[in-house]
């Protein structure tokens, strides 16, 4: 990896408009469910209908939407991508800066306010269990997100196309597309992480563990690939 376009990566991130969009979220998450406790809601009820259906099921997405598709389409519309592809760097090395700096901001936006929320509903290893499976959510998201900025001009609308209709709809109607659902391993990961029954697991750790290397390997190689013919192209848009 190289530190040095990590760096800059980083810093050109987080000084961006769009990344004031990441604060709110945490603030929502862990406001909605001390509110909840306050009114006495049942702790099912707030792993199932906050925990899940918001943290996990929105929060996390768009926030690993918001930082993926940033890393490198930003420099992409501006035209700023041309320094870094003349420069003798590897594209592997460029794609894998990109990816750990959008999976540590992805994730430490989205796994620190869940540990937060799901240990005031289930105690600490509840929040472990979250938390922890936020970041296996984070790096996946990270990796097919980056892969949608040079592979379409319309990252963000491609995404959130993703989000809502295969991750929020038929994943939680089809049951056979949960074995290609981020959202239901991160689902699994918290509950096989935290020994909670307060909700179902909908899929096996196996296939979870499984398919999250496969979908993070091929994230990195598609955006690899594409920022290779990218530059041999010489797209600047």
């Amino acid at each position: 990896m190289n530190m040095t376009i990590a760096w800059i990566t980083a810093r050109g991130l987080l000084g961006r408009r769009r990344s004031w969009l990441l604060l709110p979220m945490p603030v929502i998450l862990i406001g909605i469910t001390a509110i909840g406790l306050a009114f006495e809601a049942e702790a099912a009820d707030l792993a199932d209908g906050v925990l899940i259906g918001l943290g996990v099921a929105v929060i996390l997405p768009l926030v690993s939407l918001i930082v993926g598709t940033g890393v490198l389409g930003s420099e992409i519309d501006d035209g700023t991508v041309v320094h870094i592809l003349t420069k003798p760097i590897p594209r592997s090395r460029i794609i894998l800066a990109k990816l750990v700096v959008a999976a540590t901001v992805s994730a430490v936006t989205t796994a620190v306010p869940m540990f937060v929320a799901a240990t005031m509903v289930g105690g600490v290893r509840l929040g472990l269990g979250f938390g922890l499976a936020c970041v296996a959510g984070a790096i996946v998201y990270s990796a097919l997100f980056l892969a949608l900025s040079v592979v379409t001009r319309r990252p963000v609308l491609v995404g959130l196309l993703y989000v809502v209709i295969w991750e929020g709809l038929l994943s939680n109607v089809v049951t056979g597309t949960r074995t290609v659902s981020v959202q239901h391993y991160v689902i699994e990961f918290a509950s096989a992480l935290s020994g909670s029954a307060l909700f179902p697991s909908t899929v096996s750790t196996a296939v979870a563990g499984v398919m999250t290397v496969v979908f993070t390997v091929l994230g990195a190689w598609l955006a690899t690939q594409r920022l290779r013919v990218f530059s041999v192209a010489g797209e600047t848009s």
